[in-house]
């Protein structure tokens, strides 16, 4: 068991450790020199940071403290421990690597800054931990009052620009809305990577054809469900035996699927949805535990 498990854990720490190297260089290089920030705790230890002129190593450490300990009781014990460590490493990491600013260009600043950060943020959380606990605070408020945690985070970033705006005007406000949404979508790149997956639905009367050509000739596992189709308006009580074809696919092959499938049944039904993580079977993704 050790020895299936040591692959995994050294993969987590070396993703732990490099999104901890893009953190420390995107806060160094970019955000901290130009007064900018981003939302989370990420974001309310630059606003400390500039209101009080704290070193950003300590304050991003203490900040993030309270939502750890939230973490170990409402995520698990362990995601808090690994969070911790995580956590004391980007301050290490802020305190004795010599990062030099790169550029005062505001709109660099806030495209790569964000860049850098969410794919910091984003390899952590490859890894099993997470360099921002605003999502704990989320989930944890989520549970006790009627929002979502999409919203609650983005009422608690709501709250940290304007305060931005308040202090530090509205035009570094601005950019930094800006570094926050590049953040965010860095983040969901990194962890969901190139070949996003789509799960495709597939009810055919040639249903037997498009199975042999998904598995022969695009390559692909499905699931077959038996199921019935008809029940039209004019003919409710006639309905035929149909086998529901269910597969997996890449974005990039979704285009192909279609055609395969419309060249075999042009009045085939066929729809499709967003997988956010698929792993076993033919995938070539690997399984996270």
């Amino acid at each position: 068991m050790k020895n299936r498990l040591l692959p995994h854990w050294l993969t987590d720490i070396f993703y732990t450790l490099l999104g901890i190297l893009f953190c420390s260089f995107a806060l160094k290089s970019f955000l901290v020199p130009n007064s900018f920030f981003d939302g989370g705790v990420t974001g309310i230890s630059l606003l400390i940071h500039e209101t009080y002129h704290s070193n950003i190593a300590y304050v991003i450490v203490l900040a993030n403290i309270p939502f750890i300990v939230m973490g170990a009781y409402h995520v698990n014990k362990m995601f808090a421990v690994k969070t911790l460590v995580a956590v004391i490493l980007l301050g290490l990491a802020l305190l004795l690597i010599p990062f030099e600013p790169v550029t005062s260009d505001k709109l660099l600043v806030s495209i790569f800054g964000g860049v850098f950060m969410g794919i910091g943020v984003g390899l952590a959380m490859r890894g099993g931990c997470a360099l921002d606990g605003i999502e704990v605070l989320a989930l944890y408020t989520g549970k006790r009052i009627s929002f979502t945690i999409s919203e609650i985070i983005l009422g608690i970033n709501i709250v940290i620009f304007l305060i931005a705006g308040i202090k530090l005007g509205l035009p570094t406000a601005l950019y930094s809305i800006l570094t926050y949404y590049t953040a965010s979508r860095t983040i969901t790149f990194v962890i969901e990577g190139l070949e996003e997956y789509t799960g495709v639905t597939i009810i055919s009367a040639e249903s037997e054809a498009v199975k042999k050509e998904l598995v022969m000739n695009l390559g692909r596992g499905i699931t077959v469900y038996k199921g019935e189709r008809g029940f039209l308006k004019d003919s409710f009580d006639v309905s035929h035996p149909v086998d529901i074809i269910y597969t997996v696919v890449t974005r990039l092959e979704v285009r192909r699927l279609r055609n395969i499938v419309h060249d075999l049944d042009p009045k085939a039904f066929i729809f499709t949805g967003i997988i956010k993580e698929a792993s076993g079977g033919i995938l070539k993704r690997r399984a996270r535990h």
